[in-house]
């Protein structure tokens, strides 16, 4: 399979065959996504009891709890990865599992940087894929670097990225997919604690007012769901249901610190560290 990726990303596999090809074109960025009395279990294992969620156009839902609930499962099932045992899913109003695999870009823990790529051609990766001639996928990949503080390292390998640089790539390569939905998870997991801090803050202004991506983020951090999203779910441990719904008031702000050191800050993080003891229980 590598082998077939360094095929297809190489110069040799663009014979310009589809010199005008680009990304099929989906629903308007930011489509909203339905879950409805889903369940799932592996085998005899109840993952997930029942979870419903509704979310808005352009909305950040911020997912935490405890770990081993079916958080990932539920970000594979509205990607349409597995099917749910009960209720259903939707997304942009499509409910087939392939319909929602093309309307989702999926953000793992890792980033799964390809080693022998640069920065600006993993970041072009999806177009690459979608048939579009690598110059031109270079460039329009290489439009966002300068945004997202990479100016300089388009040529780098992999090897030669800061971590956090890596993540930003990665997700440049999240948002290439161009998919109106966009499925984090644990995206800043690896990262030391202040390199951490620093992509949340790069974060909250990349999901500023200019995105209009629905986005779905998996975390353990409860500072960084109530930082960076609109509402928080709070999962109780497996099979897990919906602890609590936590409604963040205020547009995100690049101020990090500010944010989570304010009097409301602190009493919505309380509120969700209760919820989530509650819900171990």
């Amino acid at each position: 399979m590598l082998t077939r990726l360094r095929e297809s990303t190489s110069d040799a596999a663009v014979e310009d065959r589809t010199s005008e090809a680009t990304p099929k074109t989906l629903d308007a960025i930011g489509a909203p996504v339905s879950v409805s009395g889903v369940a799932h279990s592996f085998g005899e294992l109840r993952a997930i009891e029942r979870i419903d969620l509704e979310v808005a156009p352009g909305e950040v839902i911020g997912i935490v709890g405890p770990s081993g609930c079916g958080k990932t499962t539920l970000l594979e099932l509205v990607a349409g990865l597995r099917p749910p045992d009960a209720g259903g899913v939707s997304v942009g109003g499509h409910a087939e599992a392939a319909e929602r695999l093309e309307r989702c870009a999926y953000m793992p823990q890792r980033d799964l940087l390809l080693p022998w790529l640069s920065a600006v051609d993993n970041a072009a990766l999806a177009l690459r894929v979608a048939g579009v001639p690598r110059a031109t996928a270079r460039a329009r990949a290489g439009e966002h670097f300068e945004r997202l503080g990479l100016a300089g390292f388009e040529g780098s390998r992999p090897n030669e990225l800061s971590g956090g640089m890596r993540q930003r790539v990665a997700f440049l390569r999240t948002l290439m997919a161009g998919r109106p939905v966009l499925l984090l998870d644990e995206p800043f997991a690896s990262l030391d604690a202040i390199t951490r801090a620093e992509m949340q803050a790069w974060l909250a202004a990349a999901l500023g007012p200019a995105s209009r991506h629905t986005v779905l983020l998996v975390t353990h951090d409860v500072e960084e769901a109530l930082y960076l999203s609109d509402r928080v779910l709070v999962l109780s441990s497996r099979p897990a249901c919906v602890c609590d719904r936590i409604e963040i008031e205020g547009p995100r702000t690049p101020d990090r610190a500010a944010a989570v050191t304010s009097r409301q800050f602190a009493e919505l993080k309380q509120r969700a560290l209760r919820s989530l003891a509650e819900g171990a229980r």
